[in-house]
């Protein structure tokens, strides 16, 4: 096999945010050993799945940089070496011992920042204020790390415009190579839904004239737009997120710990999310319990569309003909929303910012 993209997940987190649906545990500080030996000995069953280079590591969760530092440290030093290596943190978190962990294994950092308004950190429930935000840039930066990167989300309830322009603002004061903007999704049935459904609908109507506004600021302030949510710093190095590429370019991957996703040779695995069950396996010497899916060809077409055309690149269009519609393509390109050439599909500026509602237009 030849998979060149790993992806690590580390579910622990010191409390749930309620808008969170991801795979976490509160707590269980004295597992961190246990699941770190469990991740490193998945990857000793996975290992013939990895190519001789591997292009990218992602340490995600949950808060990577919650774990024990010692920890850390062990995990950090038993996965392959890579081009680009990637570890999630909390501000609240950051130290400077622990950036200097950091630097010495990472090439990357994906700061969780998420707002610089204190009011708005409440309603999602962070435990970092704007202040911790600074300093762990600071921190990081005096580390010697080269690339960071920092979240946002807009589309929080009781957000004003003004408000997003004070984040956006905020964050472009910091200098990141990297910045992630993400309308707030909180799914169904969540803790965050109960508490704030009526004004999540009532915000649902600003959404869109948000993420114009994001868009039109990150890229006046000289950053590329080049994935629906993404932007990085122009200039001479490429600055994009490899690993997150890799998805966005329909790359096999291979995903460890609880909940981790695994996308190989046209199968598709997810572990089972219980990490008792997954500690339990790994002790055995057995891989953790697992959902499999065959992937078909229509269904790996269809999903290189719908990712191909969240970036900025034509997607190349041979063995995709049959998943567009071909009359819808027609009509879309008629209203400047899409643009096709012999070889290559893509979405215009205008159809980005519509996004997902033309791309579902045009899938057969």
């Amino acid at each position: 096999m030849s998979v060149r993209h790993l992806y690590v997940h580390l579910p622990f987190c010191s409390s749930r945010c309620g808008y969170c649906d991801f795979v976490t545990v509160v707590g269980r500080d004295g597992e961190h050993d246990r699941y770190v030996g469990a991740l490193l000995a998945e990857l000793e069953l996975e290992r013939h799945l990895l190519a001789p280079t591997v292009e990218t590591v992602y340490l995600g969760g949950g808060t990577p940089t919650l774990i024990a530092p010692a920890a850390l440290r062990r995990l950090l030093g038993g996965l392959p070496a890579a081009a680009e290596v990637t570890v999630e943190a909390n501000p609240e978190t950051v130290t400077p011992d622990l950036a200097e962990l950091l630097a010495a294994h990472a090439t990357r950092v994906s700061l969780g920042a998420q707002s610089f308004s204190d009011r708005l950190l409440r309603v999602l429930d962070r435990a970092a204020r704007p202040d911790d935000v600074r300093r762990a840039v600071a921190i990081l930066r005096d580390a010697g790390i080269p690339n960071l990167s920092l979240d946002l989300i807009y589309g929080v309830p009781g957000q004003t415009p003004a408000a997003l322009e004070h984040d956006l603002e905020c964050a472009l004061e910091l200098a990141p190579e990297h910045i992630s903007a993400y309308e707030l999704e909180a799914k169904a049935g969540t803790r965050f839904t109960h508490a704030h459904g009526a004004e999540l609908v009532r915000q649902a109507d600003a959404l869109e004239a948000y993420f114009e506004r994001v868009v039109e600021t990150l890229t006046n302030a000289g950053y590329r737009w080049y994935e629906t949510a993404n932007f990085c710093r122009s200039g001479e190095r490429d600055l994009r997120a490899r690993h997150n590429l890799g998805y966005w370019l329909g790359r096999d991957y291979l995903g460890l710990g609880i909940g981790a996703v695994s996308t190989v040779a046209g199968r598709r695995w997810r572990n089972a999310p219980s990490l008792p069950r997954y500690l339990a396996a790994l002790a055995r010497g057995e891989r953790p319990e697992r959902e499999h899916e065959e992937l078909p060809t229509e269904t790996r077409a269809l999903e290189r569309v719908m990712l191909g055309l969240r970036l900025d690149e034509p997607l190349p269009l041979a063995g995709l003909e049959a998943t567009v519609d071909a009359g819808e393509l027609e009509r879309l390109a008629g209203a400047g929303l899409v643009e096709r050439t012999s070889r290559t599909l893509s979405l215009t500026p205008r159809g980005r910012l519509l996004g997902g509602g033309v791309t579902a237009r045009l899938l057969a």
